[in-house]
Protein backbone atom coordinates (compact mmCIF):
# COMPACT_ATOMS: atom_id res chain seq x y z
CA UNK A 1 0.00 0.00 0.00
CA UNK A 2 1.27 3.48 -0.84
CA UNK A 3 0.34 6.91 0.43
CA UNK A 4 -1.75 7.43 -2.72
CA UNK A 5 -3.98 4.41 -2.02
CA UNK A 6 -7.33 4.82 -0.35
CA UNK A 7 -7.79 3.51 3.18
CA UNK A 8 -11.20 2.18 4.26
CA UNK A 9 -12.65 2.52 7.76
CA UNK A 10 -16.06 1.74 9.23
CA UNK A 11 -17.66 4.05 11.76
CA UNK A 12 -21.03 2.74 12.93
CA UNK A 13 -23.43 2.82 9.98
CA UNK A 14 -21.07 4.60 7.59
CA UNK A 15 -17.92 3.76 5.73
CA UNK A 16 -15.10 6.24 5.25
CA UNK A 17 -12.51 6.28 2.47
CA UNK A 18 -9.40 8.40 3.05
CA UNK A 19 -6.91 9.44 0.41
CA UNK A 20 -3.80 11.56 0.95
CA UNK A 21 -1.77 12.80 -1.99
CA UNK A 22 1.37 14.90 -1.99
CA UNK A 23 1.38 17.20 -5.01
CA UNK A 24 4.30 19.21 -6.36
CA UNK A 25 2.13 22.21 -7.22
CA UNK A 26 1.40 25.03 -4.76
CA UNK A 27 -1.84 25.07 -2.80
CA UNK A 28 -3.31 27.85 -4.99
CA UNK A 29 -2.85 25.79 -8.18
CA UNK A 30 -4.51 22.74 -6.66
CA UNK A 31 -7.32 24.85 -5.18
CA UNK A 32 -8.06 26.20 -8.67
CA UNK A 33 -8.19 22.63 -10.00
CA UNK A 34 -10.63 21.69 -7.21
CA UNK A 35 -12.98 24.63 -7.73
CA UNK A 36 -12.83 26.02 -11.28
CA UNK A 37 -15.02 24.51 -14.02
CA UNK A 38 -12.24 24.61 -16.61
CA UNK A 39 -10.22 22.21 -14.42
CA UNK A 40 -13.08 20.21 -12.87
CA UNK A 41 -14.17 18.93 -16.26
CA UNK A 42 -10.77 17.21 -16.61
CA UNK A 43 -10.99 15.11 -13.46
CA UNK A 44 -14.28 15.34 -11.49
CA UNK A 45 -17.00 12.88 -12.58
CA UNK A 46 -19.83 15.45 -12.76
CA UNK A 47 -20.47 19.12 -13.19
CA UNK A 48 -20.90 21.10 -9.97
CA UNK A 49 -23.60 23.73 -10.47
CA UNK A 50 -24.34 26.22 -7.70
CA UNK A 51 -22.74 28.84 -5.50
CA UNK A 52 -19.41 28.20 -3.85
CA UNK A 53 -20.64 29.00 -0.38
CA UNK A 54 -21.38 26.93 2.71
CA UNK A 55 -25.02 25.86 2.71
CA UNK A 56 -25.57 26.47 -1.01
CA UNK A 57 -27.67 23.92 -2.91
CA UNK A 58 -25.79 22.15 -5.70
CA UNK A 59 -26.79 20.24 -8.81
CA UNK A 60 -24.59 17.57 -10.39
CA UNK A 61 -24.81 16.20 -13.92
CA UNK A 62 -22.67 13.58 -15.64
CA UNK A 63 -20.92 15.10 -18.65
CA UNK A 64 -21.24 12.04 -20.88
CA UNK A 65 -24.72 10.97 -19.73
CA UNK A 66 -23.36 8.03 -17.66
CA UNK A 67 -26.05 8.49 -15.05
CA UNK A 68 -28.91 10.67 -13.91
CA UNK A 69 -28.37 14.17 -12.57
CA UNK A 70 -28.78 14.64 -8.82
CA UNK A 71 -28.76 17.32 -6.13
CA UNK A 72 -26.52 18.01 -3.18
CA UNK A 73 -25.13 20.82 -1.09
CA UNK A 74 -21.92 22.73 -0.42
CA UNK A 75 -21.58 22.00 3.29
CA UNK A 76 -18.29 23.87 3.83
CA UNK A 77 -16.25 26.23 1.67
CA UNK A 78 -13.13 27.89 3.08
CA UNK A 79 -10.79 29.03 0.29
CA UNK A 80 -8.09 27.97 -0.32
CA UNK A 81 -8.04 24.98 2.01
CA UNK A 82 -11.43 23.27 2.47
CA UNK A 83 -14.36 22.28 0.28
CA UNK A 84 -16.98 19.82 1.51
CA UNK A 85 -19.84 18.63 -0.68
CA UNK A 86 -22.92 16.49 -0.14
CA UNK A 87 -22.76 14.39 -3.32
CA UNK A 88 -26.03 12.43 -3.36
CA UNK A 89 -25.73 10.23 -0.23
CA UNK A 90 -21.97 10.72 0.05
CA UNK A 91 -20.02 13.46 1.79
CA UNK A 92 -16.82 14.53 -0.02
CA UNK A 93 -14.29 16.55 1.99
CA UNK A 94 -11.30 18.02 0.15
CA UNK A 95 -8.62 19.56 2.35
CA UNK A 96 -5.36 21.21 1.29
CA UNK A 97 -2.32 22.11 3.33
CA UNK A 98 0.91 23.70 2.16
CA UNK A 99 3.97 21.47 2.10
CA UNK A 100 7.07 23.40 1.07
CA UNK A 101 6.60 24.47 -2.55
CA UNK A 102 3.81 21.90 -3.01
CA UNK A 103 0.81 20.82 -1.01
CA UNK A 104 -0.95 17.85 0.52
CA UNK A 105 -4.45 16.98 -0.66
CA UNK A 106 -6.66 14.91 1.61
CA UNK A 107 -9.95 13.52 0.35
CA UNK A 108 -12.36 11.94 2.81
CA UNK A 109 -15.45 10.23 1.38
CA UNK A 110 -18.15 9.22 3.86
CA UNK A 111 -20.95 7.00 2.54
CA UNK A 112 -23.70 4.67 3.85
CA UNK A 113 -23.35 1.67 1.46
CA UNK A 114 -20.32 -0.34 2.56
CA UNK A 115 -20.71 -2.73 -0.38
CA UNK A 116 -19.63 -0.04 -2.85
CA UNK A 117 -16.34 0.76 -1.12
CA UNK A 118 -14.03 -0.97 -3.63
CA UNK A 119 -15.93 0.45 -6.60
CA UNK A 120 -15.90 4.00 -5.24
CA UNK A 121 -12.30 3.80 -4.01
CA UNK A 122 -11.29 2.85 -7.54
CA UNK A 123 -13.24 5.77 -8.99
CA UNK A 124 -11.80 8.33 -6.59
CA UNK A 125 -8.30 6.88 -6.98
CA UNK A 126 -8.49 7.42 -10.76
CA UNK A 127 -10.07 10.87 -10.31
CA UNK A 128 -7.23 11.94 -8.01
CA UNK A 129 -4.66 10.67 -10.53
CA UNK A 130 -6.42 12.77 -13.17
CA UNK A 131 -6.43 15.77 -10.81
CA UNK A 132 -2.67 15.44 -10.29
CA UNK A 133 -2.14 15.31 -14.05
CA UNK A 134 -4.40 18.36 -14.53
CA UNK A 135 -2.43 20.30 -11.89
CA UNK A 136 0.87 19.44 -13.59
CA UNK A 137 -0.41 20.17 -17.10
CA UNK A 138 0.34 16.62 -18.26
CA UNK A 139 -1.88 14.67 -20.63
CA UNK A 140 -3.64 11.48 -19.55
CA UNK A 141 -1.38 8.51 -20.38
CA UNK A 142 -4.39 6.12 -20.32
CA UNK A 143 -8.16 6.20 -20.77
CA UNK A 144 -10.14 6.50 -17.51
CA UNK A 145 -12.17 3.30 -18.16
CA UNK A 146 -8.98 1.35 -18.89
CA UNK A 147 -7.28 2.73 -15.79
CA UNK A 148 -10.34 1.89 -13.68
CA UNK A 149 -10.03 -1.77 -14.66
CA UNK A 150 -6.34 -1.80 -13.74
CA UNK A 151 -6.93 -0.29 -10.27
CA UNK A 152 -10.21 -2.01 -9.30
CA UNK A 153 -8.80 -5.50 -8.55
CA UNK A 154 -6.40 -3.95 -6.05
CA UNK A 155 -9.26 -2.45 -4.00
CA UNK A 156 -11.35 -5.63 -4.25
CA UNK A 157 -8.41 -7.60 -2.84
CA UNK A 158 -7.56 -4.96 -0.22
CA UNK A 159 -11.11 -4.36 1.06
CA UNK A 160 -12.62 -7.86 0.70
CA UNK A 161 -15.92 -9.26 -0.51
CA UNK A 162 -18.20 -7.34 1.86
CA UNK A 163 -16.82 -4.01 0.60
CA UNK A 164 -16.97 -5.21 -3.02
CA UNK A 165 -20.60 -6.36 -3.19
CA UNK A 166 -21.73 -3.55 -5.50
CA UNK A 167 -20.09 -3.92 -8.88
CA UNK A 168 -18.73 -1.51 -11.44
CA UNK A 169 -20.63 1.51 -12.68
CA UNK A 170 -22.58 1.00 -15.94
CA UNK A 171 -19.84 2.48 -18.14
CA UNK A 172 -17.30 -0.01 -16.69
CA UNK A 173 -19.41 -3.22 -16.90
CA UNK A 174 -18.59 -5.99 -19.32
CA UNK A 175 -14.86 -5.38 -19.36
CA UNK A 176 -12.65 -7.76 -17.45
CA UNK A 177 -10.50 -6.28 -14.70
CA UNK A 178 -6.78 -6.55 -15.08
CA UNK A 179 -4.94 -8.47 -12.38
CA UNK A 180 -3.68 -6.43 -9.41
CA UNK A 181 -0.08 -6.88 -10.55
CA UNK A 182 -0.70 -4.35 -13.35
CA UNK A 183 -1.10 -1.52 -10.81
Amino acid sequence: MTEADGVLERHGDVSVLRFRRTLAQPLETVWAALTEDVHLKEWFPTTIEGAQAAGAPLHYAFRQGEGEAFDGQMTAFEPPSLMELRWADDLLRFELESDGSGCILSLTVTFPEHGKAARDATGWHVCLERLALECSGAALPWSPPDRWHVVHPYYVAAFGAEASAIGPPPDREGVADDPPSRR
